[in-house]
């Protein structure tokens, strides 16, 4: 049986209620039939934590506390449990393993990495950057530190800089939905206008069966929120699966709303995005820092969350 927390019932009615909201005050922004937007919201069962993590947590902890291994063979295993921390939302532990791992062998390209990210989740934007730089220093041809150094420039307000790594990244597999929103995302802050002409001409690229393209094509106002909502289950054979996906759809909806100043509903929809439990995605992670964010420029006499 499926059941839904009241944390989630309580979130999914306010995104209906500030949708409603915004869309009266903004009606020539957000066109769409509000009361079936509002109706076709899609939630899924928060995924849970695999037995088979709790297994291996276990089994690492264990291997840990011989005293046999060897410092390598000890620092790989920190860096194994600390994966699974991560991946189970359990984010203090992670950085501690990854940090117990550097100590005991600190040319562990990847270690860095996670590090790095951890770090901008934390807004620590400074030892992130240090921490993405060591991982290209170690490993040069590592594609993934440009994106997730570009992001923490992003949120550490260095868009120029952000756009630059963004690029490369892009360059890497201009195929790819995720690179090429994300690139928009970084030069909006500088350029909107040409940004949607990046975004635009990227959508070419795209391959026509991925389902992401329609996040493109929301952004470009090819289509509507409305429409938008209801591809969410297009393909979908499982709540993993269906988590995932709105995991995605609804940090990218909390963008738009971000950026057309719509602050109440995309709160919500980052809210959405947080509430399918998909820990080790992109969207999760940076759902939670733009809701932190979101807080901390609220003052006590406008309270929106």
């Amino acid at each position: 049986m499926n059941v839904i927390s009241n944390g989630m019932v309580k979130a999914i009615a306010l995104a209906s209620i500030f949708f409603l909201q915004s869309c009266a005050n903004n009606p020539t922004k957000l066109s769409d039939n509000t009361n079936s937007v509002v109706g076709q919201l899609v939630i899924s069962e928060p995924l849970s934590i695999n037995y088979k993590d709790e297994i291996a947590i276990a089994r690492w902890t264990d291997i840990i506390q011989r005293t046999e291994i060897s410092a390598e063979q000890r620092a790989k295993i920190y860096y194994e449990r600390g994966l699974i921390y991560d991946r189970v939302g359990l984010r203090v532990l992670a950085r501690i393993d990854f940090e117990q791992a550097l100590k005991l062998k600190p040319d562990m390209a990847e270690v860095y990495n996670y590090k790095g990210i951890l770090l901008v989740a934390m807004q620590e934007y400074a030892p992130a950057y240090e921490a993405f730089d060591s991982v290209l220093d170690l490993a040069p041809e590592h594609q993934y530190v440009y994106l997730n150094r570009g992001i923490a420039l992003y949120y550490g307000d260095k868009p120029q800089l952000a756009l630059d790594d963004v690029k490369a990244f892009y360059q890497f597999d201009t195929s790819d939905p995720y690179r090429l929103l994300w690139l928009y995302l970084v030069e909006q802050k500088l350029d909107a206008a040409q940004a949607l002409i990046t975004l635009k001409n990227g959508l070419a690229e795209v391959d026509e069966t991925v389902w992401a393209r329609e996040i493109i094509r929301l952004y470009l106002g090819e289509i509507t929120q409305q429409e938008f909502i209801a591809s969410f289950t297009v393909d979908i054979r499982s709540n993993k699966a269906l988590s995932e996906r709105l995991c995605e759809a609804y940090f990218y909806l909390g963008k738009l709303n971000q950026m057309q100043n719509h602050d109440r509903v995309a709160i919500n929809f980052f809210k959405l995005a947080l509430s399918t439990n998909v820990f080790e995605f992109v969207e999760h992670r940076y759902a939670k820092l733009e809701l932190d964010l979101f807080r901390q420029a609220l003052t006590e006499a406008k309270p929106i969350l």
